[in-house]
């Protein structure tokens, strides 16, 4: 028998961030995240909960958690696309049909509750947040703020009638193997000419987040299942980025002074925290700093970049970006940071997937989102 319980108390949320654990144990490329930052992901501390309703349940076989799942509400997404829709996320079981049958019974009727019948997902807990099902790319370690999986997983999603709304991919390329031809080089050097690029300017911080928070929203709004981000979240990443990213991998690029492009280039953090087993006592903090601060770590990712949307169709939007990715190539070289994922990119993103692969960036991971219309009660 499968029971499914809802997480209320400590020692449930407990259970429900250890399981990965115990279900990746035997997977070499499963990377445990800090069991502190899932605790404050999961609580009043995530500033996405200022706009987001979620609930989460474990599901047992006598005292064994064998999965987990949530379900969820956000308000500006229903702004944006209905106030039916609702969302799943954070989905891990083993490989059981009934488990899996039981947790998306739990997380469908909490959604129904909710007058929500049009579902997508999965998100943790929102598409600004972790999200997508990985699909392709198990052989290698997730990056930074991205998610892993088994593959069996999309099968049991496919089964209950889940199907695809849109692919991510994620991007790999080794910073020795950038390559500009000559005829980009000849564009790059004729925008360059109108473009300032600029490193983040560190004495107006709180000021700089917002201006990539309101690029950010520019430049992504006509994007699938877009939600903004909101002032007090990049207020909080900021205060993250703040200790995380030098603020020469933090790139914005200025026409006629005004902010119109900007790339954050955030070291990894998955690379840094292997092997800590999620905690940072007694000794994993001093790991960690060591990792970060004197060691370094050799693959990096770019979480955030965006092109406001008057110049996304423009002659120089593109060549913008080629500018910021070029931009990043001293500071990895300075830091002996080898490789770069560029993550994630919409499949339908035409434009920057040729720029990337113009330059030698490869598709290495595939990430799904699935949706579903369920009967309202």
């Amino acid at each position: 028998m499968i029971q499914v319980e809802k997480v209320q108390d400590k020692h449930a949320l407990k259970a429900f961030i250890q399981f990965p654990s115990s279900l990746f144990s035997d997977d070499p490329h499963w990377i445990d995240p800090l069991t502190v930052e899932r605790e404050e992901h999961l609580s009043k501390k995530n500033p996405g909960t200022d706009h987001i309703t979620w609930q989460a349940w474990i599901a047992k076989k006598g005292e064994t958690v064998v999965g987990r799942i949530t379900a969820q509400t956000d308000t500006l997404h229903r702004e944006l696309y209905g106030p039916d829709t609702g969302h799943f996320g954070m989905i891990d079981a083993i490989d059981d049909p009934e488990v899996f049958d039981a947790l998306f019974a739990a997380a469908e009727t909490w959604l129904k509750s909710q007058g929500a019948h049009n579902i997508t997902g999965p998100f943790s807990l929102n598409i600004n947040q972790e999200s997508g099902l990985l699909i392709d790319g198990f052989d290698t370690p997730p990056s930074a703020l991205m998610p892993h999986g088994k593959p069996y997983y999309a099968s049991h999603l496919e089964r209950l009638g889940y199907t695809q709304g849109i692919d991510l991919l994620a991007y790999w390329m080794k910073r020795t193997d950038l390559f500009f031809s000559p005829s980009l080089t000849r564009l790059m050097d004729q925008v360059r000419k109108k473009v300032t690029l600029r490193p983040l300017n560190r004495k107006k911080f709180a000021e700089e987040m917002q201006v990539l928070r309101e690029i950010f929203n520019s430049g992504w709004q006509n994007n699938w299942g877009f939600v903004p981000f909101t002032e007090r979240e990049f207020d909080i990443m900021g205060d993250q980025l703040k200790y995380l990213v030098p603020d020469d991998m933090i790139h914005i690029a200025e026409v006629d002074s005004v902010p119109c492009a900007f790339i954050v280039g955030l070291p990894n953090i998955n690379e840094a925290i292997s092997g800590l087993h999620g905690r940072l006592l007694p000794f994993g903090w001093a790991k960690l700093l060591w990792r970060l601060k004197v060691s370094g770590v050799r693959t990096a990712r770019v979480p955030l970049m965006g092109v406001r949307q008057e110049y996304q169709f423009s002659r120089i939007g593109p060549i913008i970006a080629l500018l910021l990715i070029e931009a990043l190539r001293d500071p990895f070289a300075k830091r002996n940071i080898d490789s770069l994922e560029m993550s994630w990119i919409l499949e339908t993103n035409t434009g920057m997937r040729t720029i990337l692969e113009r330059i030698g960036a490869e598709p290495y991971k595939r990430y799904r989102l699935y949706e579903k219309q369920i009967q309202a009660e």
